[in-house]
């Protein structure tokens, strides 16, 4: 279905109300450091405490909280904007840990989904995608609505409410997002704004949670959990009724007009992909008539720049495996090296987002100034990757591959020795780059996948190395009570290790992006010169 087959106010109107849908469903799960509080002040997983052996997480409790050690004017302005002056640190390392996995399962969660989301989208279309978010969305309502039923009924006692609640959140999420992703070709002409939007609402949906922590600070703990999931249930209500009224059934296409290059066959730099059979160096284009959809719907805006701006832009890098196929596209480094990068970025980010509180609050040894600190980070996590989109846009679209991936690494770095300081201006510094790298480092992965491995294979390859990084993310259970136990409190040995990795697989990613590069571009030139003699 091509966009020129539907009325342009029905294409406006899903526009409109995927964008809308995607403020409130897309990724509200990462907005969990404002909803931690809540969940203590609701006495969630408080009875994993003995409250007459520990009382407060080990390593905080004999911390001074004499206001007065810290009452400095930002520390006080933070406070204010979030609307919440009391502790929110939990009552023991158990119930903390418990707190942590919720989100640790949702952040896995989400990145497992996108590659089975790619599939269903490509066998059953948008729509269907759409409502099996919306049933993951309901579900997770209701679970949160009877949370404490459930926990007080003898046969549902089994079940964990709150681990199931949100674990239904984080694939509610995607699948109402990613099923969205089709409709950049509803417009082909503003593609790129139409994918910038989406995004936006995505990384504004982190605010979802901030907004309810604000209503129940003001509320004085009456707008409870339940309530909130019962008003929430017009989220899921609106994704249904959209979904059977407007929303179109099939993915649109790009238009017919639109044409990228294929790329050559690179020379084998081993015997083992010198020799590989033909099915593997076949292009899909002569296998199968059919794109992958989420590879097609972001195609629209590559090929609005021109194939030759590309190439330029890239530095070469452009159209290097277009036209193989995945199952070769996933053998070579090119994918085992962004995999291991994206994998170990990934648990940073997320790891940083479920214990900002308790990391800052060893490092200043001060729960208030955490705290502060923590406000600062639920208000920047939504507005950093809004405002943060249009830049990032500029940068991957006149800076090479290879200068992208060093502004990772080095950013990447900066972020972590930030994360070692115990200054409070330090704090405010990292949290700020964290909140623009964030959306960075999701957009460049996915343009180095669609750059290298190209668009009729995008869904497969990026849906596997975001799918690996998920599985992987699993760790930072093992890192939080790492801290926890053997480290007490400290997160200066996890952070300093995780540094160092960094260091290693991104200098190893970026040196072979470099070489296979200058490699590739010598062999282009050498073919120029013998076809013009």
């Amino acid at each position: 279905m091509y966009s020129f087959d539907v009325p342009q106010g029905r294409r406006l109107a899903q526009v409109i109300s995927a964008i809308l849908w995607c403020l409130f469903s897309g990724g509200p799960i990462f907005g969990f450091a404002a909803l931690k509080p809540i969940l203590v002040a609701e006495h969630v997983y408080e009875k994993s405490c003995d409250i007459s052996i520990n009382s407060t997480i080990s390593g905080i409790s004999n911390y001074a909280l004499d206001p007065s050690m810290f009452g400095s004017l930002t520390t006080t302005l933070f406070q204010d904007i979030a609307g919440v002056k009391s502790s929110s640190e939990a009552k023991c390392t158990a119930q903390d840990l418990k707190l942590n996995m919720m989100f640790t399962v949702g952040a896995v969660l989400t990145n497992v989904s996108a590659l089975a989301i790619g599939r269903l989208l490509d066998v059953y279309g948008p729509r269907f995608c759409g409502l099996i978010g919306a049933f993951f969305l309901y579900l997770a309502c209701i679970v949160f609505i009877y949370a404490k039923d459930i926990e007080a009924s003898p046969i549902l006692s089994i079940l964990d409410p709150y681990l199931l609640g949100y674990a239904s959140m984080a694939l509610g999420g995607p699948f109402a997002y990613i099923s969205s992703f089709q409709l950049s070709n509803s417009f082909p002409h503003k593609s790129g704004t139409i994918l910038a939007l989406l995004t936006g609402a995505f990384d504004a949906s982190s605010a979802v949670f901030l907004i309810y922590k604000i209503l129940y600070t003001k509320s004085s703990g009456s707008f409870t959990i339940s309530t909130f999931f019962k008003v929430y249930l017009l989220v899921p209500i609106f994704i249904t009724i959209v979904q059977a009224s407007i929303m179109p059934k099939d993915s649109y296409k790009t238009p017919p007009e639109t044409t990228l290059c294929v790329g050559d066959v690179p020379e084998s730099s081993s015997s083992t992909e010198a020799e590989a059979s033909n099915s593997e160096h076949s292009p899909l284009l002569s296998q199968s008539g059919r794109r992958d959809s989420i590879g097609d719907a972001l195609k629209q805006p590559y090929a609005d720049e021109g194939e030759e701006a590309l190439v330029k832009h890239s530095g070469g890098i452009f159209g290097i495996l277009h036209g193989y196929s995945a199952e070769y596209q996933i053998k070579t480094p090119w994918f085992y090296l962004m995999c291991a990068f994206a994998t170990i970025q990934m648990l940073r980010l997320n790891y940083f987002v479920a214990t900002i509180t308790t990391q800052y609050t060893y490092l200043f040894e001060s729960v208030a100034s955490a705290e502060s600190l923590t406000h600062f980070f639920d208000i920047a996590l939504p507005l950093g990757g809004v405002i943060s989109i249009p830049f990032v846009g500029l940068f991957l679209d006149h800076c090479s591959t290879t200068i992208v991936l060093a502004a990772l690494l080095a950013v990447s770095l900066v972020i972590g020795v930030l994360g070692l300081s115990g200054s409070f201006i330090a704090g405010v510094i990292n949290v700020s780059i964290f909140v623009a790298y964030r959306p960075f480092f999701y957009t460049a992965v996915s343009d180095f996948c669609a750059k290298v491995f190209g668009f009729d294979t995008f869904g497969t390859v990026y849906g596997a190395i975001i799918c690996t990084s998920g599985v992987f993310n699993f760790l930072q259970s093992v890192l939080d009570r790492l801290t926890h136990t053997t480290f007490n409190m400290n997160p200066i040995p996890i952070n300093v290790t995780l540094v160092g990795l960094t260091f290693i697989i991104g200098g190893a990613t970026l040196y072979y992006v470099h070489h296979q590069t200058g490699l590739y571009n010598q062999r282009k030139q050498r073919q120029m010169i013998s076809s013009l003699t």
